[in-house]
């Protein structure tokens, strides 16, 4: 249990840039634009030996709470409920707002730890709003310089207090585990999490069917089209498996992409499905299988993710059985290169499909892992290219030689031949295809690399 901190103030006083220094990685989007944040976004913080939790949350505002700005700042409360200390910034060159004074307020009546952090205090021009910040009640302020890295000692020396007294909480908690329970923490360590995306179209349901997973409104939902902007990563625990959740913004067509805030977005959705294992493609069952669906699938693939695609939205589907049967010869036809890939009806807003979807992840996640033993490769090798030996070429036919597996994550075979450069990509898809039927891994990418073999005579 690590002391967990949350940063909140009013917009565009720099809390996501506080964020990206504290965790050492440019996670967060960051932008002059007041608003880019709107998800609370959790990470492991460092100042030297200070080990802690912090949580990114959207800019405070007043607004109704059925709008976006609303829903925004039911966000930020929320993550104000799960941390142990609140660290409120305001901007030292803009001096103390009616809307600081206004938060500040708040925060004394929630109660709780309330750090007071005044940002872009470097250099004389944030001087007076670090002197003005006393005003606000909330004790003396820590000065900081998010951007240049300066204050950090100062605020260590603020958080180590708090940070030894959760320490002291969770010893004393341990020695009354091993106390009542001599055999506590023994055990297998449990296998690590399973990273999946979730990546789609704009207003596909992505965030709604992540809700529905983990049981809370922990994302940012709403009819409005783009909502999520940072790639949100929630971990979750089904059926005692781990797993590592990442909502994404959605993905317009290239030419439609606007602004230097979605492109950020954009950009953070693509990193999310690199280091993923499985790709969850959320399909809007009422507009399936749109040209950029068929986009973002194949760049999935291409990065070589294990990939579930699911038919969101299926409540609003009258003949479902006949939809599902169109659908699944639609997907196979315009998806050859991950045929027979698991094809889920679901619904984020009733909860219909959500055990099946999350069995074909693991399921998918499987055969992502697969290894073949040589033996059978070569036996099935032989097998294949005495059925369907490769055409000569300038009256000279490839001898291929054998086989072998690289790698999983996807799988990667290897395959020894004189001359690869003559073997047809038609011969290439040929092997694939036996692959894919005889070791069970329909429905996830597999990569053949022919190579050359040594000439002893050379």
């Amino acid at each position: 249990m690590a002391l967990r901190v949350a940063i909140v103030g009013r917009p565009n006083v720099g809390k996501s840039t506080l964020f990206n220094r504290l965790v050492g990685k440019r996670l967060a989007l960051v932008d002059d634009t007041p608003g880019v944040t709107r998800d609370r976004r959790e990470g492991e913080a460092r100042i030297g030996d200070l080990r802690f939790s912090v949580i990114d949350t959207a800019g405070l505002e007043e607004a109704d709470p059925e709008t976006l700005a609303g829903r925004m700042r039911a966000q930020t409360e929320s993550a104000l409920d799960a941390a142990d200390v609140a660290l409120f910034m305001i901007d030292a060159r803009a001096g103390v707002t009616p809307a600081d004074q206004h938060f500040a307020n708040l925060l004394r009546k929630r109660g709780g730890t309330v750090i007071l952090a005044a940002n872009k205090a470097e250099g004389r021009a944030g001087e007076a709003g670090l002197y003005e910040a006393f005003s606000l009640g909330l004790g003396e302020p820590v000065p900081l310089s998010a951007e240049h890295g300066e204050g950090l000692a100062d605020l260590y020396e603020a958080l180590r207090p708090l940070a030894d007294e959760i320490a002291e909480i969770e010893a004393a908690a341990e020695r009354a585990r091993d106390e009542g329970d001599p055999d506590a923490g023994d055990g297998e360590r449990p296998a690590g999490p399973i990273r999946v995306a979730v990546i789609g179209r704009p207003n596909a349901g992505k965030s709604t069917l992540i809700n529905r997973l983990i049981g809370e409104d922990r994302l940012l939902t709403g009819p409005e089209a783009g909502i999520t902007r940072d790639s949100i990563t929630v971990d979750w625990t089904w059926q005692d498996r781990q797993f590592r959740l990442v909502d994404t913004a959605g993905l317009r067509r290239k030419s439609r992409v606007a602004g230097k805030i979605e492109k950020l977005a954009v950009a953070d959705t693509l990193r999310a499905v690199r280091y993923a294992e499985v790709v969850i493609m959320v399909v809007d069952a009422t507009i399936p299988f749109e040209k950029q669906d068929l986009q973002i699938v194949d760049f999935a693939v291409r990065e070589g993710r294990a990939l579930v695609i699911t038919l969101d939205k299926w409540d609003l589907i009258k003949d479902r059985k006949a939809v599902l049967k169109l659908l699944r010869e639609e997907a196979d036809r315009l998806l050859p290169q991950v045929r027979g890939c698991p094809l889920v009806p679901v619904s984020g807003l009733t909860g219909l499909g959500i055990d099946k979807l999350m069995r074909a992840v693991v399921d998918t996640h499987a055969r992502w892992n697969t290894r073949v033993a040589t033996a059978k490769l070569n036996r099935w090798f032989e097998d294949a290219v005495a059925a369907h030996p490769p055409p000569a070429v300038a009256g000279r036919r490839p001898k291929l030689r054998y086989i072998t597996q690289a790698k999983a994550r996807p799988p990667t075979f290897i395959a020894f031949c004189a001359r690869p450069d003559a073997v047809p990509a038609a011969w290439r898809r040929y092997a694939v295809n036996g692959l894919k039927e005889t070791f069970g891994l329909t429905g996830v990418p597999v990569r053949l690399i022919l190579r050359q073999t040594d000439n002893p005579y050379a």
